[in-house]
């Protein structure tokens, strides 16, 4: 008896496979300063969430 060369075809593995694609971050315009964010989070540019200031922001010594 021979031995089959695959248990499962390319296509078959490649359907499996169809749904463990990435997917590009949702990111949102954030209202105070307009830089891309994620959604939900406080916008590390401005330091605000919510139109509230949430943290400080330090400048770049430069």
């Amino acid at each position: 008896m021979t031995e089959q060369k695959r248990k499962t075809s390319r296509s078959k593995i490649g359907r499996r496979r169809s749904h463990m694609g990435y997917t590009a971050p949702n990111l949102s315009p954030c209202p105070q300063c307009h830089t891309p964010k994620p959604p939900h989070l406080v916008c590390p540019v401005c330091g605000t969430y919510k139109g509230r200031e949430v943290y400080e922001v330090k400048k770049a010594k430069g």
